[in-house]
């Protein structure tokens, strides 16, 4: 199927939910003009639907291939990624002081929005890169700044995470990657790294002429658990004096992984050290390195989010294509028997209603976040605490978003949806891992009930559903949920036990979206009735409707889950439970 950019909506959000022109009047962020914002917008939209949204189709059928210790790509990528790299896309909020252009953080998501809805495997290469420039750039030395950013912000080299062991999943702790310090030689002063990490998305590649590998491990004598990792950059290529990639560094993919979706892009297997010649140089303090990768993970987070709404907009984008064109049945009780299209029937009306409200929700808490994070960037301190709130909400609720709209994509199909052929069941096979990701969403729930619950001594949570209550009286389904949010916090805070607080932390945190998506849906709606965006005049109230009368009730049903606490968790014995 063929994309077409949602841009009318992203400039939608952009402007209202981001609040874009309020951070253009910022002198850092001063170049983010409208006609700025609307070229970039406009510009990527068209780039990806002309350039990536091919390859996806491709991607999936052959993927990413492991031959004699080279990663191969399908033909088309190379190009695809040169062309992204000679137009700009990678350098969109980066430091202009490392060859980047210093727009906001909100741009650079919505770059990554249009690459992703093109081709989701295939932007998982430059989200990769963007967490890894945020990292050097928070957490490197000035030496390592000089070496290593300007050839990422540009994207002639990529970056990645290496966090996961065999042994370690989500407890990184556990991790047993070793790094020896150097006291003679060549390399004095650095690393020698020893270890082996799994699902590395796109460890190894031929597209980028050096893959700089961001890797958490141990060193000797270093403190058990958590507090005893440290963070080193490992080149794949070694770097020369002027710069130029050198002799290629002790590191390989040993496998890809066999994945459900997003086949393009190689999950590798990544072994370090074979001949105890993989040399790696510290970033930032020893033993300070999970402080140093959890700047890379929150950006991750946020990227991800986006991915939710990558795949519903492709996801509903087909739906709505192939429930306009598919014929059956005639209305039911029209006085015409004439077969109609499927898009007719009162059911699929409300599967499109349903997915098209959804994605745009999640647009919304995108932008919204993204525009809280450029505040934060800005020395807006209450800004970033309530960044750091919404980042659980949108990684975890928007990628259950992209996975419930891509089935609903499916079913709308009907048996259709479930051969393989029509492309439907791969935005499902795609968006199946977002949830897992870069944290699971059970994970970003935990976080939200225990963290993000007493940040600033609560007021960070608190002070935002205080704020959509008073936005929200003319809407008594989203005032409610309000209330019910702000009822389950106060419960969580002042009477639940942890067990009680982290079992009712995913009905919460959808709660809590839902009320922040709705919350925004509504600004929308209200600038839409004052004349903007008129492409969206037609459908943006019905869109806005359907989420205020149905999604939101739904989400205040689930406050009985949220506080029902654990003890029911616990009421069978492991023994009986396994039984």
């Amino acid at each position: 199927m063929t994309y077409s950019p949602a841009t009318a909506d992203q400039l939608l959000a952009i402007r209202v939910n981001a609040g874009i022109e309020e951070l253009a009047r910022s002198e850092r962020f001063a170049a983010a003009e409208p006609d700025m914002v609307e070229a970039i917008v406009e510009g990527v939209g068209q780039f990806a639907a002309g350039e990536w949204a091919p390859l996806n189709r491709i991607g999936d059928l052959e993927g990413a291939r492991l031959e004699n210790g080279l990663v191969r790509l399908p033909e088309g990528f190379a190009a695809a990624y040169e062309h992204y790299v000679e137009q700009g896309w990678n350098s969109i909020a980066s430091p202009a002081d490392f060859g980047g252009q210093g727009l906001p953080f909100t741009l650079a998501c919505n770059v990554l929005e249009n690459l992703g809805t093109a081709n989701m495997a295939f932007n998982l290469l430059p989200m990769l890169s963007v967490g890894a420039i945020e990292a050097l750039e928070h957490h490197g030395s000035e030496a390592l700044q000089a070496k290593y950013l300007p050839l990422l912000v540009s994207g002639e080299w990529s970056g990645t995470m290496n966090l996961t062991e065999p042994q370690a999943g989500s407890d990184l702790g556990a991790l047993r990657t070793s790094a020896t310090p150097i006291t003679e030689g060549e390399h004095a002063g650095k690393y020698r790294i020893k270890g082996q990490k799994i699902y590395i998305t796109w460890g190894d590649h031929e597209l980028a002429k050096n893959i700089v590998h961001l890797v958490l491990a141990r060193l000797p004598d270093a403190p058990e658990g958590s507090r005893g990792i440290s963070l080193f950059v490992v080149p794949k290529y070694h770097v020369k004096d002027d710069g130029a990639p050198g002799a290629r560094n002790d590191l390989r993919c040993v496998s890809l992984e066999h994945k459900l979706g997003i086949n393009a892009s190689p999950t590798c297997v990544m072994s370090y050290g074979d001949n105890d010649e993989c040399i790696g140089e510290l970033v930032g303090a020893e033993n300070r390195g999970l402080m140093a990768m959890f700047t890379m993970m929150n950006n991750a987070r946020i990227n991800v989010g986006t991915q939710g709404v990558q795949i519903a907009e492709r996801a509903t984008q087909q739906a709505q294509d192939y429930a306009a064109d598919r014929i059956q049945s005639a209305r039911a009780g029209s006085p015409d028997r004439t077969p109609v299209a499927i898009l007719e029937h009162p059911d699929v009306r409300r599967m499109l209603l349903r997915m098209k409200a959804l994605t745009e929700a999640v647009r919304a808490l995108l932008y919204y976040t993204a525009g809280q994070v450029d505040r934060g960037t800005l020395g807006n301190t209450d800004a970033a605490g309530r960044a750091e709130v919404l980042v659980p909400l949108l990684k975890a609720w928007g990628t259950d978003v992209g996975v419930e709209a891509a089935s609903l994509g499916i079913q709308i199909h009907g048996g259709m949806g479930f051969i393989e052929e029509t492309g439907a069941a791969q935005h499902w096979r795609d968006a199946r891992i977002a949830p897992i990701y870069e944290g699971t969403n059970g994970i970003q729930a935990a976080d939200l009930v225990t963290r993000k619950l007493g940040l600033e001594d609560g007021q960070a949570l608190i002070g935002l559903l205080e704020e959509i209550a008073r936005d929200s009286s003319a809407e008594p389904a989203l005032f409610a949920l309000a209330g019910e949010c702000a009822a389950v916090a106060r419960w969580m805070r002042e009477e639940a036990s942890l067990d009680d607080r982290l079992a009712g932390s995913v009905p919460f945190c959808t709660m809590m979206a839902v009320a922040v998506g709705g919350w925004q849906l509504s600004k929308q709606l209200a600038a839409v009735n004052e004349g903007a965006a008129p492409a969206l005049a037609a459908t943006k109230p019905a869109t806005v409707r359907f989420f205020l009368d149905r999604i939101v009730p739904e989400a205040s049903g689930l406050k009985a889950s949220a506080i029902a606490g654990a003890e029911t968790l616990y009421a069978v014995s492991t023994e009986a439970l396994l039984g």
